[in-house]
């Protein structure tokens, strides 16, 4: 017999053979294939193990349920719709927060001389810092969640390592004032090529992480995603089209 479950707390290719590893050692188990993209293990068995078993064998870090078959008939579409809403708010908090705090600090590092195209260089610059920060607090296991929607980093794995440096050199560049045209150039291009993988990771509907904010913060892909991309995406080019 195969059960399916889904499996949360995975980020990279460690975790996913950190779980059929765990789980392929309970007894009664034959087999277990884990898929990373859609945070899902099948599990063959030769009896039937119960889910607490199989989640005992588990490190505290995954969370595993058993998957359900939604039946339409004992959900309206109204409610499931509400419950997935609050649970995309509750999941992008994190991310909310820190927009609103860089945005907030921007705008008042220039109330009293106010400057519309400085606070923009700052906001970019502030964005760029702050995200490679949280990149960096797990640089091991960032290229790997990165490369699962980044077009680039799928093949190019030296590019998924020094992409927070890359953030991080951007950022020091908006905010200190220094070749902001490459900058920008940089940016564009960059954010582009990200913002081509989540478009096409959101009409795929895949159920993957978010490698934005790094590994630390488990982040879904949703459409806040490609949000924060095209804003970075437009400041860049009306700064662009002020400086050609």
């Amino acid at each position: 017999m195969t059960h399916t479950y889904n499996i949360k707390g995975m980020t990279c290719g460690g975790c996913k053979a950190s779980v059929e590893k765990y789980l392929g050692q309970v007894e009664n188990v034959n087999e277990v294939v884990v898929n990373l993209e859609k945070a899902e293990a099948q599990v063959k068995m030769n009896n039937h193990v119960t889910t607490e078993t199989l989640q005992k064998a588990l490190p505290e870090k995954y969370t595993l349920s058993e998957k359900e078959n939604k039946n339409v008939f004992q959900m309206t579409s109204q409610s499931m719709d509400t419950t997935e809403e609050k649970s995309k708010l509750q999941q992008l908090q994190p991310l909310l927060l820190i927009l609103f705090y860089i945005a907030t600090t921007s705008v008042l590092l220039h109330y009293k001389n106010w400057a519309g195209n400085a606070v923009m260089l700052d906001f970019m610059g502030l964005f760029f810092i702050v995200f490679s920060f949280f990149k960096m607090l797990d640089l091991k296991n960032f290229p790997e969640s990165f490369r699962m929607y980044d077009p680039l980093a799928k093949r190019v794995t030296l590019y998924g390592w020094v992409y927070p440096f890359i953030e991080t050199a951007l950022g020091l560049m908006f905010l200190m004032r220094f070749e902001i045209e490459i900058a920008l150039i940089a940016t564009l291009i960059l954010l582009s090529i990200t913002t081509v993988g989540v478009t096409k990771t959101l009409l795929d509907k895949k159920s993957i992480r978010c490698a934005c904010l790094g590994t630390a913060l488990k982040l879904p892909m949703t459409e806040a995603t490609f949000i924060e991309n095209a804003i970075m995406i437009v400041m860049a080019i009306v700064m662009l089209t002020q400086i050609i």
